[in-house]
């Protein structure tokens, strides 16, 4: 999503059938733990870090296609992602859907997706989110006013995730994918809110919000480097 979106746009509460469906997320978490462990060797840090319980947001560093599923398949719960909507195509558009991932026009104010994104956390769950907005370095350079806004908007806590060894070489077997049965890390950060305590939604309150949050991201993408070596 481009910008702040404006007031109103996702005011209210959600009700009736919306995506991003919960047993479809389980089942999605399900498959990713059977193919991220089944063909790499992720080594999970921090797992614990994420509230058992109520809704949260994780933000993960984006350097590869891989780091979605990754994250899907060794997070301790069930992970609603918020995907471009290029990746909703053919035969994916409906698995996607059915494993409750939520999809977004990343080059406008998408109010459906925003309205779905709240959904999911307005009814307890995890809401995945990429900050930089699209693949790149993964280094958490430049954070998006969209993860502002649904942190400060929802009172979620952010908790910062880094994989580590999806972009580092590719494997013979599979191209574009690390190699098989490589080592792939997954860190996860301590929860911290976005907000000010003011309850402020304006957008000088959401520049400043998301501020803290590339700070915040940015200390703890160094840590995990530091821990793992990477």
């Amino acid at each position: 999503m481009r910008g702040h979106p404006r007031r109103g746009e996702a005011g209210g509460r959600v009700s009736g059938a919306v995506t991003g469906s919960e047993p479809g997320a389980a089942v999605g978490r399900r498959i990713g733990i059977g193919l991220m462990y089944g063909l790499w060797k992720p080594r999970v840090l921090g797992a614990w870090r994420v509230p058992a319980a109520g809704p949260c947001i994780v933000a993960v560093n984006h350097s590869h296609n891989l780091d979605g599923p990754m994250v899907m398949g060794t997070a301790p719960r069930p992970v609603h992602f918020l995907i471009k909507r290029e990746a909703f195509t053919g035969p994916l558009d409906p698995f996607l859907r059915g494993i409750g991932q939520l999809k977004v026009d990343r080059e406008s104010v998408d109010r459906a997706a925003i309205t779905d994104a709240l959904g999911v956390l307005e009814r307890g769950h995890v809401l995945g989110i990429f900050p930089e907005g699209t693949r790149g370095e993964g280094d958490f350079a430049s954070v998006r006013a969209g993860l502002a806004y649904f942190a400060v908007r929802s009172g979620a806590p952010i908790v910062p995730v880094a994989v580590l060894g999806t972009a580092e070489r590719q494997g013979r077997a599979i191209s574009g994918l690390p190699p098989l049965r490589s080592r792939v890390d997954v860190v996860f950060g301590d929860p911290f809110t976005a907000g000010d305590g003011s309850g402020r939604r304006t957008r000088k309150a959401l520049d400043e919000a998301t501020v803290r949050i590339q700070e915040r991201l940015g200390a703890h993408l160094a840590d995990a480097k530091r821990l793992t070596g990477r």
